[in-house]
This record gives structure tokens, C-alpha cells and sequence, in this order.
């Protein structure tokens, strides 16, 4: 009888191994199958690993492809909602191999980074020649607070008029705030709303403003398509205010990009450099006048404007830019604490350190549109919809690749398993066959 056939796959049990007599026929199915099983499974990527040319693993030193866990239940999918998938991390870093890193992105021989930086991720970049001059984690997953603002005022510049009309309703005041006071009934311009949106922060001018575009949904949605067309794929707009909820995402990087998109538009740029503004006041008897939260845009010498932002789960974020000489530079801070320094006071801390450095050394660049090599990201999440049937409350990965990285392996365990049934199948019948030849012989 032949030694024993059989096949490890790395870090696997044994899938085949059948001891056969050389004669038998059957055994030439399983030998096949058994050539076929090893040659598939070695060939199959581990759990985890690129698929599909698009997603790879993510390195072992980097837990930052997602963001930090929550600390309240402000992301929690509500019961029949669906936990919104893991946003896929493209092969090449979008920008450059340089920026994948999850540290200090330096160009060589640069000088040391100022005292009192503490944000977990942040970028320095040229607006004009998209130059990514530093940076720390520039793709590292965080979330976004009240900056993502800055992407709603986008949409809200590319959909809706400046003149249009926006009738304030009980649910756009009921919202959490930050708010600048809107009263239920009162009428109200689009542009009146995009000034305080981006200077006051207010979530229900945010809700007033997604209400007027379709709805929070479709608001989302186009948020999150216009994201994708700048290239920002660590983003996903889970709220249209930057309010935590569940699937929310960015990256310093993203935010750099949604900024400078959003600064080539003049009614977003206006709205970001105005310091106050009269608005309506929320008792109805005439107007207030309400400034900027922005102190980099009156304490810094050519700031341009900008966006704050604060939750309990993101901290305190920022971005902004500001110009000297013929330079415009871009600013983003994410998870940031203001001790011992403000957001603020560290953007122009960097913002210095930016102009300082060479332009001609770029550690990588912001991209002009969605790289065509890259996969897509999942678009808005549902977590108002029923989850279908069977679909686990756990949040989870999903790669839109049909098998992902292990039902292949597990197809060919189960084409084995059949093989195998139908060997001892076959055998069974020509023993069978041989008993009934035998007693009619005997007959």
C-alpha cells in the first residue's frame, strides 16, 4: 500500500489525508481533489490579508484604522439598526507611501516640532500645490466633530441656492447643541444658515440646512459622495452636524482635502473668514450679533478662516488656514486636548513650523479626486433601518469581494468532505454488488 497522502496549509490542520489501495479508481477523484484542495488553500490569502487587489492588514504596530472606542453610548446601533461596516483601508496610502505611517511624517532634516502639540493626528499642507509638508498619523482613523461642518457647507453650496428659503421646525430645535437659536416657524436664507453653520457651529442650523437638501439620509448621502470624489476615503459622515454617531469617521488627511474643496468655494470661504455677523434673534425681536468661535481667525496674521469642533468621543478638532507671502497653507488637528495650549494656538504654532519649512521637500501630496486604483468605501450608514434576518448586531468587516478571505478555504473543506462521501459511497455499492454476484453464483 502507498504512503499516506496529505497537505498542510500554513498554520492549518491536515485537509486530505486517505491511505488507498493503487487500484482502486475512486481514488483518483480524491487524489485530484486532494492536489486541487492544496494548491487552492496555499494560493488563498490568510484572514485579514489584501484581497482582491485593494484591502491589505493592517500593520501590527497601527490600531488606528478605526477610530478609538467610544466613551459614551452616543454610537450605539439602536435595536433593529445596522452596525455600520468598517470603512476599508486602500493598498497605497492615497497621497503617497509616506503618509501611511503612524507616527511623526517629517521631511529629512527638519527642524524639532513645537512644545505643547498633543493631538493625536494632524496635518500641514500646501492649499495651492497640494505639498503635504508634515504630519502625525495623517490617515489615521478619528473622529470628526463639528469640522465635518465644513463638508456639509460644501454640499449645501453645490445643491441650494444662496436665496432660498429654510422654515425652522421643532425638530431642528430640539437638536443637541452647540446652537445659535432658531425659532420654530421662522423663515431664514440659506446663506444666513451657512455663515452661522460655519461660525457659531450650530447643529440645528446643520439640521435645518440637511433638511433643506432631502433629509438627514440624503444629506448624508451626498456628504459622503462628495467625500469620496475628493479622494477622502478614511471619511464617513454619520451625522450632518459632527454630532457622534455610529460608522463616523475622517483622517487629518481627509479633512485637509475636504477643506481645501471647500475653500475654492467663495460662499464657504466668506462664511469661514467672517468674524460676527447679525442674525435673528430666537425670541423673534430683532437681531444679535453673533462672532466667530474661531480665535486663529482674529489672532493670527493672515489666517483665512477655519472650523472648531468638540464631542466627549472626538475631542477637540480643528482646521484652518491662513497665508504669508504667496504661501496658503492648511492646518487639521484631531483628538487634540486644549491644555496646556488651545487647538487654535497649536494650529498656529504649526502653521509657523509649516512656513518655515521648504516647499520643494514634500513628505506627499493631497490628490485632485478619488485615486482610480483605489476601492470603494461604503457610503452612508443606516442604523435607522432594519437590520435584515440573521445580520449580527456586532459590528463587523465586510469586504464587497464575494468570498473575502475565507470562504474559499471553506468551499474546498466542504468539496473534500463530498469527495470523500462519494468514495466511501462508491466503495459500499461494489461491495454490495459483489455480495449479490457471489449468491447468485451460489445459486
Amino acid at each position: 500500500m502507498p504512503p499516506s497522502t496529505s497537505w498542510r496549509g500554513a498554520g492549518a490542520v491536515s485537509l486530505c489525508r486517505v491511505r488507498f489501495p493503487a487500484s482502486r479508481r475512486p481514488v483518483a477523484l480524491v487524489s485530484a481533489l486532494c492536489a486541487l484542495v492544496a494548491a487552492a488553500a496555499l494560493g488563498a490569502p490568510a484572514v485579514g490579508a489584501h484581497v482582491g487587489g485593494h484591502v491589505r492588514a493592517q500593520p501590527p504596530a497601527c490600531d488606528n484604522r478605526v477610530p478609538p472606542p467610544a466613551v459614551d453610548t452616543s454610537e450605539q446601533v439602536p435595536p433593529g439598526g445596522v452596525t455600520p461596516s468598517v470603512l476599508p483601508v486602500p493598498e497605497e496610502p492615497i497621497g503617497g507611501e509616506g503618509l501611511g505611517g503612524c507616527g511623526p511624517v517629517l521631511p529629512a532634516d527638519a527642524p524639532k516640532l513645537p512644545d505643547g502639540l498633543n493631538a493625536a493626528a494632524w496635518v500641514l499642507a500646501d492649499l495651492d500645490s497640494g505639498a503635504v509638508l508634515a504630519g502625525q498619523d495623517p490617515h489615521g482613523r478619528q473622529r470628526p466633530a463639528s469640522v465635518i461642518k465644513v463638508l456639509l457647507a460644501s454640499v449645501v453650496v453645490k445643491e441650494l441656492a444662496g436665496d432660498a428659503k429654510v422654515v425652522a421646525t421643532a425638530e431642528d430645535t430640539a437638536q443637541e447643541c452647540t446652537c445659535v437659536g432658531l425659532r420654530e416657524g421662522a423663515e431664514y436664507t440659506v446663506d444666513q444658515l451657512l455663515q452661522v453653520l460655519m461660525m457659531v457651529s450650530g447643529n440645528d442650523v446643520a439640521h435645518a440646512l440637511a433638511r433643506k437638501l432631502g433629509g438627514v439620509p440624503a444629506a448624508l448621502a451626498k456628504m459622503n459622495a462628495l467625500a469620496a470624489e475628493v479622494g477622502a476615503l478614511d471619511t464617513r459622515a454619520a451625522s450632518p452636524s459632527g454630532l457622534d454617531a455610529p460608522g463616523m469617521s475622517t483622517s487629518a488627511y481627509d479633512m485637509a482635502l475636504i477643506f481645501r474643496a471647500a475653500l475654492r468655494q467663495p460662499r464657504v470661504a466668506k462664511a469661514m473668514a467672517t468674524l460676527t455677523v447679525d442674525f435673528p434673534a430666537a425670541d423673534g425681536n430683532g437681531t444679535v450679533v453673533l462672532g466667530s468661535d474661531n480665535r486663529l481667525l482674529s489672532g493670527y496674521e493672515g489666517a483665512l478662516g477655519g472650523k472648531t469642533g468638540f464631542t466627549d468621543d472626538a475631542r477637540h478638532t480643528f482646521v484652518g488656514a491662513a497665508q504669508r507671502g504667496s504661501r496658503r497653507l492648511v492646518v487639521v488637528l484631531l483628538r487634540g486636548e486644549p491644555q496646556p495650549l488651545r487647538l487654535t494656538e497649536q494650529a498656529a504654532l504649526l502653521l509657523d513650523y509649516g512656513f518655515a519649512l521648504p516647499a520643494t521637500q514634500p513628505v506627499g501630496r493631497l490628490v485632485d479626486g478619488r485615486p482610480t486604483t483605489a476601492k470603494p468605501t461604503p457610503t452612508t450608514p443606516s442604523p435607522a433601518v432594519p437590520a435584515p434576518a440573521g445580520v449580527a448586531g456586532a459590528q463587523e468587516v465586510r469586504d464587497p469581494d464575494a468570498f473575502g478571505t475565507i470562504g474559499l478555504p471553506i468551499t474546498i473543506v466542504a468539496g473534500a468532505g463530498l469527495a470523500l462521501g462519494l468514495v466511501v459511497f462508491l466503495r459500499k455499492r461494489r461491495a454490495r454488488a459483489a455480495q449479490v454476484a457471489s449468491a447468485t453464483d451460489r445459486q
